[in-house]
């Protein structure tokens, strides 16, 4: 990944969607730019032009952790873009030989599997950070089953939101699904800036899909924390369900998704029929 042309353009867009008036600034004329100049962001974050151009360039070495925040106060970053700007400088920071352990390595704990195959009435997976699913519950494997019949070796969902030709029929909402996708891998590659793996899937990617092209070009990034998830599955139609992201303790960049349909509702009533289904086909519990 090329840091500095991250920091640059993540920079550039969030500057690019602020108005001179939400800041309290007044228009001018003759605006070559959407949104606020360079001038106006160093001047709401308390530095010079020249320093803002400095790290707006990519060039962030030394940059103090308070002229950040006052960087992402000036442009309004949310929590989370806030959390990126830093994990960008800090992967600036670090070279191919000094960045950290690959995270894409992680091994789940002895433990976890039984966890989630114990979670009978509610699908569960292991996702890493680039979004493979590392393992499932029977229930998870049912629901995610056409992402699994449509992978080769280790499922991963960025790829068959954007690479699988029946996508949107898994994800009805394909829109916000593959948006949550790229936000969801922007944070892992400035977490994992020096991995193969990121940067294979987002070159393989990038190179398929004009889709995916636009929304990496955006840097939007995005917590994976907890809200409502739309699928439709081929036996049992419909379903909206509530997910919640558990981080997994000693496993750096593993998290536990578990699902949970809403009482007396219709998704509840699939989910039920999905478990039969789950129950006759018996289906393996881990992925290779």
């Amino acid at each position: 990944m090329d840091i500095a042309k991250d920091v640059k353009e993540f920079l550039m867009t969030r500057r690019a969607r602020i108005t001179p008036e939400q800041v309290g600034l007044p228009p001018g004329r003759r605006r070559r730019v959407p949104g606020l100049r360079r001038e106006e962001v160093a001047q709401l974050a308390g530095v010079s032009i020249e320093y803002y151009t400095q790290i707006e360039r990519g060039n962030v070495a030394g940059v103090s952790d308070d002229v950040l925040y006052a960087v992402a106060r000036a442009l309004r970053l949310s929590e989370e873009e806030t959390a990126h700007l830093f994990d960008l400088v800090r992967a600036a920071g670090t070279s191919t030989g000094a960045a950290r352990s690959p995270r894409a390595d992680r091994k789940i704990p002895d433990g976890v599997q039984a966890l989630i195959d114990g979670m009978v009435d509610s699908p569960a997976v292991v996702l890493n950070g680039h979004l493979d699913i590392v393992a499932a519950n029977p229930l998870g494997r049912t629901l995610y089953a056409p992402v699994f019949a449509g992978a080769t070796g280790v499922p991963n969902l960025v790829r068959f939101i954007f690479s699988d030709p029946h996508a949107d029929d898994v994800f009805p909402e394909w829109n916000t699904a593959a948006d949550d996708a790229v936000a969801l891998l922007r944070v892992e590659a400035a977490h994992s800036p020096h991995s193969a793996v990121v940067t294979g899937l987002v070159g393989e990617l990038a190179a398929r899909s004009e889709e995916f092209r636009t929304r990496w070009d955006a840097h939007n990034v995005k917590a994976h924390r907890h809200g409502v998830k739309q699928f439709r599955h081929p036996e049992v139609g419909d379903l909206s369900l509530t997910y919640n992201v558990f981080d997994i303790t000693g496993a750096d960049g593993l998290s536990l998704v578990g699902y949970t349909a809403e009482p007396q509702s219709t998704s509840e009533q699939a989910l039920r029929l999905l478990a039969i289904v789950t129950a006759t086909d018996t289906p393996s519990t881990a992925t290779e």
